[in-house]
């Protein structure tokens, strides 16, 4: 039974429970709500929640352990050097699951019964050519064990799914009934209710610490496996990044300097452009512009901030990166030969100094109009203008909060990817001139985990180890602005 139909049962069995509870409290209290300890609804809910609440907490919990449980059942059956090896193992059953999934995509079209699904064997079918009738593409043909294997995942995920239905609904069902029998005029519903509400604010606000901690967790293993395979002094001096998929494994240079000098010298041009932009928007949306255009420019301007990275990357691709070639080139309008294609540091600069003006506008505005309004009618009131005002009272008491918008400004463009792989080329170099071509630390993660690698190899898991040391960096600039912004603001009253 799909999980979606679970959710149904379940709900329906809570909305049963909710209207029973809430009729035996009343009929408990003589039909007098005033007899009752708490309000009618609270009883209803206490039902509801006790019926639906550790029922889809469970589901949950089943959705993520059953396929884990299951593939780490059926590794036993897989190849003593294919077991030994991690990577094969994944590779292994990855191909299981797929083959499983393509006999239930066989089955629900009717291609074949659940008989033959059970029963099929590779001596009298052509497994790859039956699945790719159905749509489902296999890289290779489909050997007996592990068309075995996948016959066995599929059996053992159906008795998991079975006893996944009995189990949840029996909960559902023994939760609703406990609720219904505690139900009286006298039962403190209430705090019950209440208590159950505070877990789940407690388990949302614990969803981004979790998810924060499995993507640490995640980096750090797999940096752990790829400084087992190549010394750590190479990664973080080297100064080559010439990466090898032929197998030759720690032959490749994998210098991190040209990436991160990439990284940086590309989000410089961008703050470049950004910041005074931004910063004279926001200066002049909060402290001159009426406010008929205020409610016009600002939305305007914010608009920037929802355009795709992929849109910014084909800007700089197909119109800023020609426009500056044809100023800059060889055979530009000015002739000075800088530039030798379109794919530059500068190109990718500027385009993503135009997606980061939205974020120093809007945080320098919100920074700015918190300036309290009697700073600036006391300085008008000493004779300053309104550009003094701005300049000598209004900047410096904002200042610690624009420099904290920088810097969140600056993480935003060292973590961008797409503009840089559209707009600044994939060479890694360490250069000063902005009009050669340059790459980041991001555009790297993506070439490597799309290469041809094994998985397990140096050239694949470098893509980690630039992710842990991406993630400390911007880390330590989010840190930085906050304890600018929390050490340097003035407090008003």
């Amino acid at each position: 039974m799909p999980a979606i139909w679970i959710i149904a049962i379940v709900l329906v069995i809570a909305s049963a429970g909710y209207f029973f509870a809430r009729r035996r409290a009343f009929a408990s209290a003589g039909s007098d709500p005033r007899q009752l300890h708490s309000l009618p609804v609270y009883y209803g809910a206490n039902a509801a929640i006790a019926a639906a609440g550790p029922a889809l907490l469970v589901l949950l919990v089943w959705a993520i352990a059953q396929p884990l449980l299951v593939n780490s059942a059926l590794t036993q059956y897989l190849p003593a050097d294919i077991a030994a090896d991690e990577g094969a193992r994944s590779l292994a059953m990855a191909d299981v699951n797929r083959i499983a999934g393509g006999l239930d995509a066989a089955v629900a079209q009717g291609a074949m019964t659940e008989n033959d699904a059970q029963t099929l064997n590779v001596e009298t079918t052509d497994v790859r050519a039956m699945l790719a009738s159905v749509g489902v593409a296999l890289g290779a043909d489909v050997d007996a064990q592990t068309l075995a294997l996948a016959q066995r995942y599929r059996a053992a995920t159906a008795f998991g799914n079975m006893l996944r239905v009995v189990t949840i609904v029996g909960l559902a069902l023994v939760g609703a009934a406990i609720a219904y029998k505690l139900t009286n005029k006298d039962f403190r519903a209430r705090r019950y209710v209440e208590g159950a509400i505070k877990l789940m604010l407690i388990a949302a606000a614990s969803v981004a610490v979790l998810t924060t901690v499995g993507i640490v967790l995640s980096l750090v293993f797999n940096t752990i496996e790829f400084f087992k395979a190549f010394p750590a002094k190479d990664f973080f001096f080297g100064t080559r990044w010439e990466p090898s998929f032929s197998g030759r494994g720690g032959h490749s240079d994998l210098g991190f300097l040209p990436l991160i000098w990439g990284t940086l010298f590309i989000s410089l041009i961008a703050l470049i452009v950004a910041v005074p932009v931004g910063l004279f928007a926001a200066i002049y949306l909060s402290e001159y512009a009426s406010p008929r255009v205020r409610a016009f420019a600002k939305p305007m301007v914010e608009v920037l901030a929802g355009v795709p990275t992929i849109v910014y990357g084909l800007f700089a691709l197909l119109t800023v990166g020609p426009l500056l070639l044809n100023a800059f080139g060889a055979n530009g309008v000015f002739q000075l030969g800088w530039m030798s294609g379109g794919t530059a540091a500068i190109t990718a600069g500027l385009v993503m100094g135009f997606m980061l003006i939205p974020f120093v506008s809007s945080l320098s505005d919100d920074i700015i109009n918190a300036v309290p309004q009697s700073m600036r009618d006391g300085s008008l009131g000493l004779g300053a203008t309104h550009s003094e005002t701005v300049r000598q009272v209004i900047l410096p008491a904002a200042l610690p909060g624009i420099v904290g918008a920088v810097l969140l400004a600056a993480s935003r463009a060292i973590g961008e990817t797409m503009i840089v792989v559209m707009g600044a080329g994939a060479a890694a170099a360490l250069s000063m001139n902005p009009f050669d071509a340059m790459t980041t630390v991001t555009a790297k993660i993506v070439s490597q985990l799309t290469g041809d690698g094994e998985f397990n190899s140096p050239e694949t898991l470098v893509a980690f180890a630039l992710g842990m040391t991406l993630f400390v960096i911007t880390l330590a600039l989010n840190i930085l602005a906050l304890y600018i912004v929390r050490k340097y603001r003035e407090q008003y009253e």
